[in-house]
Order: C-alpha cells, then structure tokens, then sequence
C-alpha cells in the first residue's frame, strides 16, 4: 500500500513538472506578452517577467517594444517642378500596445514600411526640388504626420522620420553645377566693380590733396621708384622732376646784393 502510495505521489510530482515546464513562460524586460486563450485575447497584456499559460489551449505572443529603426527603399518620383529624383529616408518607430499590435494589424512592421514608402513618394509629388534640398526638416515632420496617422490604430507610434539623401540625374547636377558657377562668377564681378569704384574714389580724394602740394607728388613718385627698385629683376629710367632742375637753376645764379649804390651798379653790370 505504501508503494503504490509512493508511486502515485511520484507519478503526480512527474505530471506536474512536465506541466509546469510546459506552461512556465518568460517576458523579457523590453517586451510585453499578449495571450490568446482559444483564438480570443485573455486578460490584459503579461508584462516582463515570469507568467504562466495554460498547455494546447494558450498561445503567448511576444511583442517588442524597443525603438525599431527602419530604412525606406529608394523610392522615385517626379517633383512638383517635373524633375526625377530618387529618395531614400529612415523612420524610427516603437510599440506603444501590444494588442492592437497582434489584433489589429497581421505583420505591424511590413505595415508601417509599405505606409513609409507610398508617403514618401506622395511627398516627393507635391514638393519642389529646392525643398527636397534644403527644407528637408518641413518635409520630415509633413513625412511623420502621413504615417503617424493610420499607425495609430495600429498601436505603433512614429517617433522620427528622416529623409537620408537625394539622388539627382547627371544632366541635372550639371545644370546645377553651371548655374552656381555663373552665379558665382557673377558675385566676383560685382565685388570687383564695387573695389574699382571705392579706389577710384580714394585716389580722387588723394589727387585733391596732392595738388595742394607739388613737393607730394614728388614724394609719392620717389616711393614708387623704391618699391619698384626692391624687385631687381626690372630697368628702371628716372625722370628728374622739373622742381629739381629749377631748384639748381636758382643755386647757380650769384647772391643778390644789399638794396643800395652798389647794389644798383652791380645789378646794371649784371644785367648788361
């Protein structure tokens, strides 16, 4: 009697292990677990942790909800301004309930990729060029709005859209290239026009005051003279000034005399 009494005892402790092993499930800290008990959702959402299910008759679904990074294939399209582009961008999206993430959607991340790409070629319809080049933060938040509006349902929510790159045509960035260089070419003749007119302007206030003063230009001509000497490498012909000559002129003629007599006969003598 006793070992039958054992063998039972044994034989319970066996069943109820193999039932426990069976049953014992484990959520991870960064997911949520949803049961469905009979094909119908049962209880509320399992959070991390150590749960139990029934065998055969439960079925836990694991749903991440961690932030998933999604790139969006290339998609081309023509711009509102007619132009073909390919563009590519990222979308950063996470689970907010796990539910109507199982219940609501078959495969919630084929969803939302599918979503992100027939948004993203509808954003590339209805923008210009020059916005898919430099107002890509408008684009990004218009491009988050699309997706983040049916995802709700879903149980998922869009954190962050980016738009990684734009791929132009090789006739285009040519065009591109001619236009910012013509563009280019066009501010330096302006800034040398504006150089020109603001020298020209300086040298005229400087010919105002050297024409007050002779011995200025004379001075401005000898420096000229010194700076182009320091090269070596040129022959220089220097003029002499016209003040110069006149200047010896007047130191060879003799000492005028004292007002007087002699200076009378001296000067008639000097003028015969």
């Amino acid at each position: 009697m006793v070992q039958e009494l054992v063998g039972a005892a044994v034989g319970l402790v066996g069943v109820a292990g193999v039932y426990a092993a069976t049953a014992a499930r484990v959520v991870k800290q960064y997911e949520r677990g949803v049961v469905l008990r009979l094909g119908r959702l049962s209880g509320g959402v399992r959070g991390p942790g150590f749960t139990m299910v029934v065998p055969v008759v439960d079925r836990l679904h694991k749903v991440n909800m961690q932030i998933v990074t999604m790139p969006v294939p290339a998609q081309e399209g023509i711009t509102r301004d007619n132009v073909t582009v390919r563009v590519d961008a990222v979308v950063y999206f996470r689970v907010v309930d796990a539910a109507n993430a199982i219940i609501r959607v078959e495969d919630y991340r084929f969803a939302v990729s599918q979503m992100a790409q027939t948004s993203l070629r509808s954003i590339i319809g209805k923008s210009d060029l020059d916005d898919l080049l430099s107002n890509r933060e408008k684009l990004n938040q218009g491009l988050e709005l699309m997706i983040d509006s049916p995802a709700v349902g879903w149980g998922v929510q869009i954190d962050r859209v980016e738009i990684k790159d734009v791929s132009l045509p090789e006739t285009m960035k040519r065009s591109m290239a001619r236009q910012a260089e013509a563009d280019r070419e066009r501010r330096a003749r302006v800034i040398n026009a504006d150089a020109e007119l603001q020298a020209s302007r300086k040298l005229a206030e400087a010919a105002g005051v050297m024409s007050q003063q002779p011995a200025a230009l004379q001075l401005r001509l000898l420096q000229t003279v010194v700076a182009v000497a320091a090269e070596k490498n040129s022959t220089l012909v220097l003029p002499f000034p016209v003040e110069l000559l006149r200047f010896l002129e007047r130191a060879q003629r003799p000492a005028v005399p004292p007002s007087g007599d002699g200076g009378t006969d001296g000067e008639a003598s000097a003028t015969s």
